[in-house]
């Protein structure tokens, strides 16, 4: 079954009820942190919590697990791979890799999990979501994008905005305010370049999360943005704001009943290039998009 990824909630590693509370909630995606949120002298305990509630939990049909583990420049990561691999690789769809930088570092933890993989002697294989965190990263994306296992490229708005030595606008640096430094939108061309650079191959293209976890009105504008450069989803880093995001990215009834109207006039001009609808013209790329939208709910 595909697993849709509209929401994915970030969860601290080492802080159990946060899991139980992300589990039980109507999230696409929980991702169990194992990086940034996690302390340098909770990494031991991060992991081993994560093993734990992964152990501990049933998997809900539709429902998709990712563990992000820490950078590969860092003494952390592989301890990271090799240990919730091999305790719970069953239960796992995909490693978040924080700062891919280059394809250097995909490739990395694809050998890594090769290897994880054929000890265990499962087929199944754990998709990487690559997270492009900086100016060399876009430079590099392309192929970061088409190196083994990549399903998903995902925005880092705050180490993105680091690397590039942009103005703090907001407490968090992810993505409030904004509109008041920059005439326009401030993110535009690098959330074009992720989804634009996903869509070329196939891959899901995830925004990164609003920080202002508190301010759902903003959230959902936030959110709109996203969906409408492309983006199949938007983390979350509070479970008041799953609601939010799955709503935005999913379509709505006048949406579902646009494209069944569409593809209903379609199916009745067999061969025909264009239809007029309401004396609108609906050409084979209206088409398609239609189509799209209701394979997107099913």
């Amino acid at each position: 079954m595909t697993i849709r990824q509209r929401s994915t909630i970030s969860v601290p590693g080492h802080i159990e009820k946060m899991h139980t509370k992300a589990f039980a909630s109507s999230v696409d995606v929980v991702m169990l942190d194992l990086e940034d949120s996690v302390p340098v002298d909770s990494k031991h305990l991060a992991r081993e919590q994560v093993i734990k509630t992964l152990a501990g939990i049933e998997v809900q049909k539709g429902r998709g697990i990712s563990v992000r583990v820490n950078g590969t420049d860092t003494p952390y990561c592989f301890r990271d791979v090799i240990e919730v691999v091999l305790a719970a690789s069953a239960k796992i769809d995909s490693i978040v890799l924080p700062k891919a930088d280059s394809a250097g570092d995909v490739h990395f933890l694809s050998r890594l999990l090769d290897g994880l993989e054929a000890e265990l002697g499962t087929e199944k294989q754990i998709a990487i979501d690559a997270s492009i965190e900086s100016a060399l990263a876009i430079e590099n994306i392309s192929e970061i994008a088409t190196a083994p296992r990549v399903r998903a490229l995902i925005f880092g708005i705050a180490d993105y905005s680091a690397s590039i030595g942009a103005r703090l606008s907001s407490i968090s640096g992810h993505g409030e305010e904004d509109a008041d430094v920059y005439p326009g939108h401030r993110w535009n061309y690098v959330m074009s370049k992720i989804v634009q650079t996903a869509k070329a191959y196939n891959l899901l293209a995830i925004d990164a999360p609003y920080g202002n976890f508190k301010d759902l009105l903003e959230l959902g504008k936030s959110a709109k943005i996203s969906a409408a450069l492309g983006f199949d989803g938007k983390w979350a880093i509070h479970p008041s704001q799953i609601e939010t995001i799955n709503n935005v990215f999913s379509p709505t009834s006048e949406e579902i009943d646009r494209a069944t109207r569409i593809l209903a006039a379609a199916k009745a001009s067999p061969g025909r290039g264009a239809v007029a609808i309401d004396g609108r013209m609906v050409d084979r790329a209206t088409i398609r998009l239609a189509k799209k939208l209701m394979d997107s709910v099913k």
